[in-house]
């Protein structure tokens, strides 16, 4: 009977514990109240020993709480800080990793580094300083130290297990292993907070599975208006909260899928290809049947399918585009047109490169001839950059009747150069290859892209 009251006192005071932490953080950090209140907290000491949380619920161990407590009164505080920024970054919402253990340290040491950036007294414990000399020695090979970023580096580092073992320990502030279970999975090893359908029709106690897809809009709405709130909090404390703000803005980052990008300057044309969406196999069929040999309606040999035919890529030679990335980009689309479905019979694909004039233009018409391109592509320019020279070039193309029906331009470059006045008659696109958050500026009527480098 004294145990179960001791485990009752234990709960009490944990539950305490946490809401402190909760209330300290809401009145320093204002922007995080949807975050703090998003987490549904659960005492569960069968499956963790520290605590842990998924997006959705918040398992904890209340005799972690009280011991944590007991070392460094604000520990849980900054502990439990760290598990909600894992949310907001959407750390758990991975699908293939080539290594988890690295990808969890990286995450760790990710969120470690924004909350000792915010540089609040009460969020200072006793490993501060020795993750702030590691960090220092860390900016120097990473710009931004964001998950994914930390992730790539820590795969090609090929560090010993001794030091990606003194890492985790020097990072680790709660348990990860709900990131990596279905939601069946946590309903089969009893974990609070899910349950199948049928416990809840029959009476039992928890909520239902919440749909991935719908959990992960909810965090990047909340990061988002995290971010927003930031600006107003910044200026209230005479900070930027800048390695926050950054890793809000590269998790809420669009991804771009190119090769959809791309489909966007097709043009529609006739290929000889049957259309099954258009083949009624009944009347087939009872022809056969009906006449032995004589269908009643013959497949059609026409389907109209969206295919490129008139198209320009424009490179910009200056110095920060030039080499293997240029030629990485040039495969990657190439490898896009080339695809079932993207290239007519006949096409006319221009290449230009140019840097503040045109240094060559290569015209395209078969697969062989892109082929041979690509093997023998030389980089010609290397100078200053405007785009104005592409512009003319390409309308003077156009005006002796070298395109057909050109569809879009897309330029790679870095962006500083001078643009057209004028909207050109095709659609354009300037396409940013940049591994850090930049904000390019292009006119009103050009579409902007920016890809990764491992998006290429």
């Amino acid at each position: 009977m004294l145990d179960e009251v001791t485990q009752e006192k234990t709960k009490k005071i944990a539950r305490e514990i946490l809401q402190m932490s909760k209330n300290k953080l809401l009145v320093n950090l204002r922007f995080l109240d949807m975050a703090l209140s998003r987490l549904t907290p659960e005492p569960d000491p069968e499956h963790t020993t520290s605590c842990a949380t998924d997006g959705k619920v918040f398992l904890y161990d209340p005799k972690h709480i009280l011991s944590a407590f007991r070392v460094e009164e604000d520990l849980m505080t900054r502990n439990y800080l760290h598990t909600v920024f894992h949310c907001v970054f959407k750390h758990m919402f991975v699908n293939t990793l080539i290594n988890a253990e690295l990808w969890d340290i990286a995450c760790d040491i990710a969120v470690e580094s924004v909350i000792n950036d915010l540089k609040f007294d009460y969020l200072t414990t006793l490993r501060s300083g020795q993750q702030e000399q590691f960090l220092e020695g860390f900016k120097g090979e990473i710009k931004m130290l964001s998950a994914e970023k930390i992730y790539r580096f820590l795969l090609d580092k090929r560090l010993p297990q001794k030091s990606i073992d003194a890492l985790r320990m020097l990072f680790k502030a709660d348990d990860h292993f709900l990131w990596y279970l279905t939601d069946e999975q946590k309903a089969a090893q009893g974990i609070p907070g899910y349950c199948n359908q049928s416990s809840v029709e029959g009476g039992g106690a928890g909520f239902l599975f919440v749909d991935r897809a719908e959990l992960i809009d909810d965090w990047t709405g909340i990061g988002e208006l995290m971010r927003v709130d930031i600006e107003t909090f910044g200026k209230q404390r005479g900070t930027e909260a800048g390695l926050l703000t950054q890793n809000l803005r590269e998790v809420n980052r669009e991804r771009y899928d190119y090769t959809e990008f791309l489909k966007k300057f097709a043009v529609r044309g006739e290929i000889m290809k049957i259309n099954p969406d258009e083949f009624d196999y009944n009347y087939y069929t009872y022809g056969l049947n009906l006449y032995e040999n004589m269908p009643l309606i013959e497949p059609l040999e026409y389907k109209d399918v969206k295919a490129i035919r008139d198209f320009v890529i424009a490179i910009d030679t200056s110095g920060s585009t030039s080499g293997e990335l240029v030629q990485k980009f040039v495969q990657k689309t190439y490898n896009i047109l080339k695809s079932a479905e993207s290239f007519f019979t006949k096409i006319n694909l221009h290449i230009i490169q140019c840097d503040a004039a045109i240094q060559e233009d290569v015209k395209i018409t078969s697969q062989e001839e892109f082929d041979a391109y690509l093997k023998n592509m030389k980089i010609h320019g290397l100078g200053g950059t405007d785009f104005r020279p592409v512009f003319s070039y390409v309308n003077s193309l156009v005006d002796i009747g070298e395109f057909a029906n050109l569809k879009g331009l897309i330029y790679l470059t870095d962006g500083y150069g001078a643009f057209p006045a004028k909207k050109p008659d095709y659609e354009t696109a300037f396409v940013f290859i940049d591994d850090e958050p930049n904000n390019y500026n292009v006119p009103a009527w050009a579409i902007k892209l920016v890809l990764r480098s491992n998006e290429i």
